[in-house]
């Protein structure tokens, strides 16, 4: 299912940006407080925003490297991550072990609905990593996608890609501040639903919307799972772009694989209501399997599911 071969080292170049996670999967009813539950499936599995959008924009035809802390060199997380990696054709050169640390860890619920319910453990010592300089960073780099967590080491480097015309594509799945670095130092801020009303302290999406624009030049959007993405245009028109309606069985790692296409897309050239409708179909056939990031489609699973769902997300 995946593409080992990669893309060619030619190709443009996406770098991602975040903390992979080593995650620990269980099928179940989420347990209530003091109780027991026996899982009916395990899984374990490579994580983290970055890393998952990073599969994805590489099962789509992509190039994709991945850059952030890790921990020990010697730790058994960090060794399996790294050959999970290398197994999806992902490059790694730029990540960055922090000795005596420990890498993410997750236990991940994934209940009959396909929604899961995460604890994660980050070292809080991890946020102090220093990244490789900027222009190696940005060598043959056609796109940065990034999290908005990562914003304490990684804000000045987006700043100097999008000073040099890079994209920048932002992932904020926690509330900003109205004074954040990335607001402007990005090209494309895409916002889950909750945190993009808390960042802007309004209970509605497109009036959230509305109200950050007024502090950034990026494109503006905001993603809400089975309800779709709404956008403001290049006017600062609010638009919708719907979501397919699939059989979900596994949430995990959508919004990452969303991400990941939306980027890829970005990249090349797409218009932006058909990047959107190319990433919703990306995350659409991602939830209707298990495996997190690893259940990410093939582009031509993409483009085949596009063309019989034409009337979904195309007006």
């Amino acid at each position: 299912m995946n593409s080992k071969a990669g893309a060619s080292k030619a190709s443009p170049r996406i770098l991602c940006i975040g903390l992979p996670v080593r995650d620990l999967t269980f099928r179940v009813s989420v347990p209530a407080r003091g109780s027991k539950e026996n899982a009916t499936h395990f899984d374990e599995i490579c994580g983290g925003n970055a890393l998952n959008a990073a599969i994805g924009i590489a099962r789509l035809g992509g190039r994709a490297s991945i850059c952030g802390p890790m921990g020990d060199a010697k730790e058994t997380s960090s060794r399996y991550i790294f050959d999970k990696m290398a197994e999806e054709g992902i490059e790694t050169n730029h990540l960055i072990h922090m000795p005596n640390l420990v890498t993410p860890i997750s236990a991940i619920m994934i209940d009959d609905t396909g929604e899961r319910t995460i604890v994660t453990f980050r070292d809080p010592e991890l946020w102090k990593v220093k990244l490789p300089p900027t222009d190696v960073l940005l060598e043959d780099c056609a796109a940065i996608l990034t999290e908005s967590r990562c914003a304490s080491f990684c804000t000045e480097l987006c700043a100097e890609a999008v000073r040099r015309g890079i994209p920048v594509v932002v992932d904020v799945d926690r509330a900003m501040s109205m004074r954040e670095g990335l607001l402007t130092a990005s090209s494309h801020l895409v916002f889950s639903s909750e945190p993009l009303q808390e960042t802007a302290d309004v209970t509605d999406d497109g009036q959230a919307l509305q109200k950050l624009a007024k502090l950034t030049p990026s494109f503006l959007a905001g993603t809400r799972g089975p309800k779709g993405t709404i956008w403001l245009n290049e006017k600062g028109e609010l638009e919708e772009t719907a979501a397919f309606p699939v059989h979900t069985v596994d949430t995990l790692g959508a919004g990452d694989v969303f991400h990941g296409a939306f980027a890829l897309a970005v990249t090349e050239g797409q218009e932006l209501r058909q990047a959107l409708r190319f990433a919703s179909a990306a995350a659409a056939l991602k939830c209707t399997r298990y495996g997190g990031a690893y259940a990410a489609p093939q582009r031509a699973e993409v483009e085949a599911f596009l063309a019989e769902h034409q009337e979904v997300g195309a007006a």
